[in-house]
């Protein structure tokens, strides 16, 4: 996948998770989006040779980044986080913050990828209130 090819799909996946989002919040949500990438360690009870992995990214959090800065971030040798997990956070004014989690695992190859569809994106619901009925917009 090109830089290129990776920003289409991280825009594409924002508003695919936007739109998932607006069936359960009574939030405004907008279409100015910042980024939180969360940094989850690599599952090495796997055969992982095949894979790149970034150990000193473990546990690190970078916060507001735009879709660019996502892309520089995560956009290594050619290779990306083989699953990457986006829900919308919260809104700030006008701009709608979404968490990025992504696998400690870095491949170029498409077929490695954990989603099919919309990889490397899975599209995810925001986080439910405690006590959350169904079919009961929240606020975020």
């Amino acid at each position: 996948m090109t830089k290129q090819e990776f920003l289409f799909h991280l825009k594409g996946a924002s508003y695919v998770a936007l739109k998932f989002a607006e069936n359960y919040v009574k939030d405004k949500l907008t279409t100015d989006f910042k980024y939180n990438v969360i940094f989850t360690p690599a599952n090495k009870s796997d055969n992982v040779d095949q894979f790149d992995i970034y150990p000193e990214d473990d546990g690190i959090i970078k916060l507001n980044l735009s879709d660019n800065e996502v892309v520089d971030l995560l956009y290594r040798k050619n290779k990306i986080p083989i699953w990457i997990d986006i829900s919308v956070l919260k809104v700030i004014g006008k701009i709608t913050i979404f968490n990025l989690a992504c696998a400690g695992l870095y491949s170029e190859n498409k077929e490695e990828y954990y989603y099919i569809g919309s990889a490397p994106f899975g599209i995810k619901g925001p986080t439910f209130p405690i006590g959350y009925k169904e079919g009961k917009k929240f606020r975020l």
